[in-house]
């Protein structure tokens, strides 16, 4: 397979992730996305042999998206605030429907789901994540901080789809200087 994605593989997942996202996993199908992103259905199993396969591509995407922003910070502190403020920010866009993954989750709730796994695999790196980041900066109990973090970016989540964005990212911040304060 070629180093570069081809470009139908590449509409076929947009289309799937802006669908998937907006109108939730179960609720589009392979027919709809196959239409909307103008490739036969031969093209779609030459790319991703299921649906399932499809919605891990997706949920990887997203995932990719949020090491990236890690990546792109300082160690610590800084690497924290820069992952917790992108999520801050994603609550206040338009279009907002909380987190995939969690939208995910609900939707594919079997472990033993390839989907479930990709949720699963990318919520381990995220507060492995952040248990790293608290060690570096000296918390008193990294775990127990990753832990509440999660907690507070998945109520974030929450809330930024079904109550006020603003506020919930406001919360979300304040939360994230408690932590780093303890």
């Amino acid at each position: 397979m070629s180093a570069t994605p081809s470009a139908a593989r590449e509409r076929l997942l947009r289309t799937a992730s802006a669908l998937f996202y907006a109108e939730g996993i179960r609720a589009v199908g392979v027919d709809r996305v196959i239409s909307e992103a103008g490739v036969t259905r031969a093209t779609f199993y030459r790319h991703f042999p299921s649906k399932d396969d499809l919605v891990v591509a997706y949920l990887q995407a997203v995932d990719a998206a949020v090491r990236e922003v890690a990546a792109s910070a300082p160690e610590g502190g800084p690497r924290l605030r820069a992952v917790v403020g992108e999520m801050g920010e994603r609550l206040c866009t338009d279009g907002f429907r909380g987190c995939s993954f969690l939208n995910a989750a609900a939707e594919f709730p079997d472990p033993q789901s390839p989907v479930h796994r990709a949720v699963a695999a990318h919520r381990a790196w995220l507060t492995g994540l952040f248990v790293r980041e608290l060690e570096l900066v000296g918390h008193r109990d990294p775990e127990a901080g990753a832990a509440h973090l999660m907690m507070l970016r998945d109520g974030a989540m929450v809330a930024g789809y079904l109550a006020d964005a603003p506020r919930a990212r406001t919360t979300l911040r304040r939360g994230l200087d408690e932590i780093l304060a303890a």
